[in-house]
């Protein structure tokens, strides 16, 4: 018998909209004063992918949603922005908004509408905050990005939306690979069991994988090959159902 469906996450609206806010602050501050290709490829990316926030508010939307945050991610043709816009070289004249006007911007509509506001996303209709938890995803992406990709520049990661984007990509995994013969664990913020399989149900479980939110966001996103992962010990996986890599990344 297959495991019962759970009840999608709930996120809350006042902490999501705080760390879109947050995190939006820490990359236009870390960016202020540089103008380099990367750092201006990243910040045109963050820029375009909050002005679809924007974009999905004036859409007419249907009656009710269609879409929880993980399932969006699985839905064709979306696509995180943040795993190719960075690397897209920018037009010549291509025009570029500062953070400081997308984040004016942003509060401006924010305080405009209200959390359960439904839009339509292009994918399907979700609530406006939970669309607010992919753009956490791209945000907390483009923050590592800049770290990775910029000597000196260490970005840092609002607490709150790095949690939001680990578990709304842990819950993608579980939707992708159903089942409860494997589970995943990436404290502090999420533990999801995946894969067909035998289910776990007391005790250790037979198959597990672990690692830290970052690097499981790297693995997801195709940052990081599960290869590499396991050769520079950022995951252990035990158990012969715990090899991940037929399964990563979640998004392509």
């Amino acid at each position: 018998m297959p495991p019962a469906r759970k009840r999608p996450r709930r996120y809350d609206p006042a902490k999501t909209r705080a760390a879109v806010l947050a995190q939006l602050g820490q990359v236009r501050e870390a960016v202020r004063d540089l103008d380099s290709e990367p750092v201006l490829r990243l910040t045109a990316s963050v820029a375009a992918s909050l002005a679809e926030v924007g974009h999905a508010v004036a859409r007419p939307a249907g009656p009710r949603a269609t879409l929880t945050p993980a399932e969006w991610f699985l839905a064709p043709g979306t696509g995180p922005s943040a795993s190719d816009a960075p690397l897209a070289p920018l037009a010549p004249d291509a025009p570029l908004t500062p953070l400081a006007d997308v984040e004016r911007a942003l509060r401006d509509l924010l305080d405009a509408h209200p959390d359960e506001r439904l839009v339509e996303t292009g994918a399907g209709v979700m609530t406006l905050d939970d669309f607010l938890v992919t753009r956490l995803v791209h945000l907390v992406l483009c923050a590592d990005d800049l770290t990775t990709s910029v000597p000196g520049l260490d970005v840092p990661l609002d607490r709150q939306a790095l949690a939001a984007a680990t578990r709304v990509l842990a819950d993608a995994l579980a939707l992708k690979a159903p089942g409860g013969s494997t589970e995943v664990r990436v404290p502090p913020y999420a533990v999801v069991q995946c894969v067909e399989g035998p289910r776990h149900t007391r005790g250790t479980p037979p198959n597990v994988v672990e690692t830290a939110p970052l690097t499981w966001l790297r693995l997801a996103t195709g940052r990081l090959t599960w290869p590499d992962a396991l050769a520079r010990a950022e995951v252990s996986a035990s158990g012969e159902r715990a090899d991940l890599s037929g399964l990563l990344p979640l998004l392509p």
